[in-house]
């Protein structure tokens, strides 16, 4: 990944990026120049031309050509080879196409390398990026970053950097000749440019402000498309179309304005700058016309004035043009280089990395998502032995994903330490700990792959076996093999051609193929039917001695079966026991098993002779 620092210039950031391509972009740039003194050199010719081969007058030449052109016979003998200076003009035409060509395949290749290492750069950081980052993010801002943003930058050095060269070598060196040639002409020749330049400078501020604003737009149209092309179904489900039509309307609309008004800003500018520039053509046409009958200046230099203006002009106007583009890319940059500057997870390369057992201890944890916030775990203190089963109980916001998120490392504690086999959770490697801790989430997803394939994918290489074993655990196989094609069926955009408990039960699967020491359940067995679960646990009852087992649920069913139970409030442990020790002690665990329990008895038929309390004694 490429290094960036907030307290480096923006441009050696920027350059970073295109490491291996700075030699042809230094070629390119040569070329442009190259080019530039080719278009400077037409003008001379055509006026040596008018002056000295037409008209009889002295050529204004250095010396050597001078001597040059005497040697060869004068004007007498240009005037019998007049298509010399045709065929001179023929040759500059050809080699600055020449020089035209490789100047745009090397500022191509420059351009497109930079793009590729900042895509790529873009892509490494925001993987490397913690948990709490991505948390917060949006990721359709982030999308429009990634792709848009990048092509602006790519675009400016493709299309403007080297125009900023070429038009600067047109400027300096066309002011030089005019000056050398008329003083007095030079002057009515350059009596615009201040005013182009101001406004040129006027343009860039409004039209930088403004593309910012557009750009934010974008990025906010791109997260709500997102958002809705995400959740199609649940907008359907609840006939949201219009809410989120018209939601999608306002932002547009706001899209459009920003749009509107950068390019109203632009058609201002180029309006005003024609009118400028042609007004200034005229002036040194007509004014020169009239030096030219006064005797002041030559024809042929009145061809050179007249060319050399409009070079001078329209490279102002482009390069106002480019300096806002300029502006557009430094918007887009900076909007690159704050997720870059994002301080990733901190290396932990020198850590160590063992093979754990499955033994965990939470000593005296507190935990809060930001310093000034109230913790949301509170002095959670825990011991599970290697191989047990833990179930963990508690409401909406009582801290059990959290705890989760930690052990983990999603998350570092406020205070307190985390062991795994006596080994503080400090000294492992992030890689070691997520590698071996399976989680598996209560919202599932898959990838539009094969269900095959999705199985394997934490073992690209893991056999057929294999994948029918885990997919046995996670009661899938008999869906699976349902299906037409079993399990070459290929699932849908985030699964969407399963059900929900399909989807669950094929995360499970996923998850189990790795055989993780450690595996926890967040939840994630509330879509499928109480049978299916009790068919779950019966299967992972088989794995006991293999892993430890965090099975986080609101189903009493579900925790029923486990070694001990935890229980969450607020943030803190308040009861910890066996099932048949927590249903006789008041608290949490007794009342959401006394309602559960009268909700089972109430559902299921008298003559089926089950009652909530053999349900809740199945073995995990």
């Amino acid at each position: 990944m490429r290094q960036i620092t907030s307290q480096r210039s923006w441009w050696l950031n920027l350059l970073v990026f295109h490491r291996g391509q700075l030699t042809r972009f230094a070629m390119a740039m040569i070329l442009t120049i190259g080019s530039a003194l080719f278009a400077l050199l037409l003008p001379l010719i055509f006026s040596f031309v008018v002056d000295s081969v037409i008209d009889t007058l002295p050529p204004d030449l250095p010396s050597w050509l001078t001597r040059r052109f005497y040697d060869l016979g004068g004007r007498p003998w240009f005037l019998r080879n007049i298509w010399l200076p045709g065929l001179l003009i023929l040759m500059i035409t050809v080699l600055d196409g020449v020089f035209t060509f490789f100047r745009g395949k090397w500022s191509a290749m420059f351009a497109e390398s930079g793009a590729r290492q900042m895509r790529q750069s873009l892509f490494d950081h925001l993987q490397a990026l913690p948990f709490s980052y991505h948390a917060r993010a949006e990721t359709g801002d982030l999308i429009q970053r990634c792709t848009s943003d990048v092509d602006t930058v790519k675009r400016f050095f493709n299309n403007q950097l080297l125009e900023i060269v070429r038009s600067m070598t047109l400027i300096l060196i066309a002011v030089a000749v005019m000056f050398q040639v008329d003083t007095r002409m030079a002057l009515i020749g350059l009596t615009v440019t201040p005013i182009v330049f101001i406004s040129a400078a006027i343009y860039f501020k409004k039209e930088r402000d403004a593309f910012q604003k557009w750009d934010e737009a974008e990025g906010a149209i791109s997260t709500i498309l997102q958002e809705y092309l995400t959740g199609i179904r649940v907008v359907k489900a609840f006939a949201r179309q219009a809410f989120e039509n018209k939601k999608f309307y306002n932002q547009n609309n706001d899209l459009r304005k920003h749009g509107w008004k950068t390019f109203n800003i632009i058609a201002n500018f180029w309006m005003f700058s024609d009118f400028i520039c042609f007004l200034q053509i005229v002036a040194v046409t007509v004014v020169g016309t009239l030096f030219v009958i006064n005797g002041h200046i030559t024809l042929g230099q009145l061809v050179i004035f007249i060319s050399y203006t409009e070079m001078l002009l329209f490279p102002l106007r482009s390069l106002a043009r480019i300096i806002a583009d300029a502006g557009r890319m430094h918007v887009s940059y900076h909007r690159l280089q704050e997720i870059l500057v994002e301080e990733p997870e901190p290396s932990d390369e020198h850590l160590a990395d063992i093979s754990l057992k499955g033994a965990i201890t939470f000593e005296h944890i507190t935990f809060s998502y930001e310093k000034t916030e109230r913790p949301v775990l509170q002095d959670i203190s825990f011991n599970i032995k290697a191989g047990e089963t833990i179930g963990i109980l508690g409401p909406t916001g009582s801290g059990k994903s959290s705890l989760l998120y930690l052990l983990q490392r999603l998350y570092e504690p406020d205070s307190g330490r985390i062991l795994l086999d006596e080994t503080p959770l400090s000294q492992i490697r992030r890689s070691c700990v997520r590698r071996q801790i399976g989680l598996i989430l209560q919202e599932p997803f898959v990838f539009s792959r094969s269900i095959y394939d999705n199985i394997r994918l934490p073992i690209p290489d893991a056999d057929e076996e294999r994948v029918i074993s885990a997919s046995r655990t996670a009661a899938l196989h008999e869906d699976v093999m349902g299906f037409e094609k079993k399990y070459e069926t290929l699932v849908g955009e985030r699964g969407v051609t399963l059900s929900g408990g399909q989807k669950q039960r094929l995360t499970i699967a996923r998850t189990l193929i790795r055989a993780c020491p450690i595996v926890i359940f967040d939840d994630s067995m509330s879509a499928v039917d109480t049978e299916t679960d009790l068919q779950i646990r019966y299967e992972l009852k088989k794995r006991r001695d293999k892993a430890t087992t965090l099975l986080v649920s609101h189903r009493i069913s579900t925790l029923a079966g486990a070694d001990r139970i935890f229980v969450l409030e607020d943030g803190q442990m308040v009861q910890e026991g066996t099932h048949n020790q927590l249903i006789r002690q008041p608290g949490l665990y007794k009342r959401v098993y006394e309602i559960q329990s009268a909700l089972l008895e109430e559902e299921m038929p008298q003559t089926t002779g089950h009652t909530a309390d053999n349900h809740e004694e199945e073995p995990l």
